[in-house]
């Protein structure tokens, strides 16, 4: 299904400033909070403004959805990427609703509850050094890291033999229920437990683990394509950190070495090439270097010192599509000390 428009969602433009849209975001979110709107549709509505909200009131998010659409920002962003770091909580004290609870309720909707959000795995990060030809052309390596698993003796319970017994703090329901009044009328949150996971609490610890995880050593062939770019991120889903209810994600970050000859652009490729001064004066047909092999360009009778020539498609392959950028060689005549 095709994505609306964040700004078509909070009914604002491109120009909006942040305080228009928390403005824009509240009035809506007044309106279409389940606490508060009962009808069909309103949690769907709910979920959509803030999700919107999320991404444009984030200056960094806001400039990749600018830049590159729903399409583009989806392929950069999940959706725990979307609200990671977002504290709606600390919105929601400001527009006067109920402070974290009211936050909580979120979070619930769009991952599955509270307590599963409180016991979100974490990502991890991996530097790795490549090439500006591996870059370009794309290429596989093998890295090494470690990462927490679930402990095999106790199936990541934390328990020793896995025996667990009821929290006496929420009678075995992982969850507390609060009751708040505010100046928009009685909301009920559900809580979760913070002394237990999922009302139960190990009888003994596990003492092969540290709360059911334990370190592994992980090999992993890491597929790099053609095109990828400085400071470029790799996603590797589900190789992150583990926990009893979720798996985080990996997430490769490419450092790409210089090269003597190229300089790059996005796509395109820059270098120069020197001829002497017969050469630029007479014209002629020159050797010029590409990352793969070589190419020959006419030099014109007549050809000043620093013109430059455009070769088409001699650059480096777009990331996500199927061409390439195009190579700019900049032409230096050597001009004789004694004619």
């Amino acid at each position: 299904m095709t994505k609306r428009d964040y700004y078509e969602i909070l009914g604002i433009n491109k120009s909006s400033s942040k305080e228009e849209i928390k403005k824009a975001y509240k009035k809506l979110a007044l309106k279409f909070h389940p606490d508060r709107n009962k009808e069909a549709g309103a949690e769907d509505k709910f979920k959509e403004i803030s999700e919107a909200y999320a991404v444009l009131s984030d200056d960094e998010k806001r400039s990749a959805y600018n830049q590159f659409g729903h399409s583009g920002f989806d392929q950069r962003f999940s959706q725990e990427d979307i609200f990671r770091n977002f504290d709606f909580s600390q919105v929601f004290k400001e527009f006067g609703f109920g402070g974290e609870s009211f936050g909580d309720s979120i979070f619930d909707m769009f991952f599955g509850g509270s307590r599963t959000r409180r016991k979100k795995a974490s990502d991890l990060r991996y530097d790795i050094e490549i090439s500006f030809e591996e870059a370009a052309f794309g290429t596989k390596k093998t890295i090494r890291f470690h990462k927490n698993v679930l402990c095999d003796e106790c199936n990541g319970t934390g328990a020793k033999d896995g025996k667990l017994e009821n929290c006496k703090h929420c009678q075995g329901t992982g969850q507390i229920r609060r009751i708040q009044r505010t100046m928009f009328g009685v909301f009920q949150q559900v809580m979760p437990c913070k002394h237990c996971d999922e009302g139960k609490i190990a009888k003994a610890k596990c003492s092969h683990c540290d709360n059911g995880l334990t370190k592994e050593e992980k090999t992993l062939t890491v597929n790099i394509p053609a095109g990828v770019d400085n400071n470029s991120r790799i996603r590797v889903a589900g190789e992150g950190e583990e926990t009893k209810h979720d798996k985080g994600d990996l997430y490769i970050i490419l450092h790409v070495q210089s090269h003597k000859l190229f300089d790059r652009e996005e796509n395109d490729l820059y270098t120069s090439i020197e001829i002497s001064f017969p050469q630029a004066a007479l014209g002629t047909e020159i050797e010029i270097p590409l990352l793969k092999g070589e190419t020959k360009i006419k030099i014109p009778e007549g050809t000043q010192s620093d013109t430059i020539f455009r070769l088409k498609d001699k650059g480096v392959k777009h990331l996500n599509h199927n061409y390439h950028g195009d190579l700019f060689v900049k032409v230096k005549v050597k001009t004789p000390e004694k004619i």
